[in-house]
């Protein structure tokens, strides 16, 4: 099945069968392996990406539900030149540890900010409740959101 959508801003076509999760669209049909997978049943969020600007779980989104739509990866959401407010305060508060959750807490993140742009400790805790850091990390992603907020307003 031909899908055309967007990733990060640039046009694609994929022929990839209708039930092809988008996980495995992004990381091997199109080589971005910033959105990790982690558990494979929408769980833990290391698949986290933005999908029409809505923070969902790719390894449950089939391609069939992408036609027209917009993606957002990790790659998309800023750069190393011009990181966006909640990847500059993730380097500033160290939040990563091992590391690998880190691309799915922080899209999480962005869209937490983007639909609330100064979180309670109550809403990051709710918003972020279904993205898993092994490491415990926790605090410090708390941290690091309350500094985007504070960056981003």
């Amino acid at each position: 099945m031909q899908i055309r959508f967007t990733l990060n801003g640039n046009a694609q076509q994929v022929d990839v069968p209708e039930d092809m999760p988008l996980l495995w669209i992004i990381r091997d049909k199109l080589g971005l392996t910033g959105t990790k997978y982690g558990c494979g049943i929408a769980q833990c969020g290391a698949c986290t990406v933005h999908l029409d600007g809505e923070a969902v779980r790719s390894c449950q989104v089939e391609a069939g539900s992408l036609a027209g739509a917009s993606v957002t990866t990790i790659e998309g959401l800023g750069t190393p030149q011009a990181p966006h407010p909640v990847q500059a305060a993730w380097i500033a508060t160290q939040v990563a540890q091992c590391g690998y959750c880190q691309s799915g807490q922080i899209m999480q993140a962005a869209a937490l900010l983007h639909s609330n742009p100064s979180p309670s400790d109550a809403d990051i805790d709710e918003a972020m409740s279904g993205n898993l850091c092994r490491c415990g990390t926790y605090p410090r992603i708390r941290a690091a959101i309350h500094a985007a907020a504070r960056t981003e307003g």
